[in-house]
């Protein structure tokens, strides 16, 4: 568990990601854990970040920390949509396409307005179920949103 992301991480390096973080439950309860981490992550950092976890389609914790604007709001919105979608991290999405010598942009078909392909959003997924929601951080570069949200989960997970 690194503070300095990878900048460039690998398709593969990223489904490992998704595969080792998979949950054995997730709360309501879990959601404030969670998301509580992130903050004081965050905070230790002075990232400029906003923080959005979703249980299905119910936003059960949010915040915004200085240096935030709406616009991570917006940023946040596509990039959950992107793992609704796909069931997959909007990294990862973004990745595969690049490792194709594509765009999601360009491929996708999907309004760039409401989807985007950058990281920063990761599925929360429980053993035996699939995704139940998603856990999403903007304010940084992708990578970086990318590597906090899986760095909250490594500890989250540890614990």
């Amino acid at each position: 568990m690194s503070n300095t992301p990878k900048p460039h991480l690998s398709v593969d390096e990223i489904v490992a990601q998704e595969a080792r973080l998979t949950l054995r439950r997730f709360t309501y309860d879990d959601a404030w854990k969670l998301g509580s981490l992130l903050v004081e992550m965050a905070h230790l950092r002075e990232a400029p970040v906003s923080i959005d976890i979703r249980r299905g389609a119910q936003q059960v914790f949010h915040c915004a920390l200085a240096g935030s604007s709406a616009d991570n709001d917006a940023w946040i919105d596509r990039k959950r949509r992107v793992v609704e979608r796909y069931g997959v991290s909007s990294y990862l999405v973004g990745a595969r396409h690049r490792a194709k010598g594509t765009t999601f942009e360009e491929h996708s078909r999907l309004d760039p307005d409401l989807y985007a392909a950058h990281g920063g959003s990761f599925p929360i997924t429980v053993e035996g179920v699939g995704v139940v929601g998603s856990v999403t951080v903007s304010g940084l570069p992708q990578a970086e949103d990318h590597s906090m949200v899986v760095e909250a989960l490594e500890r989250f997970t540890a614990s």
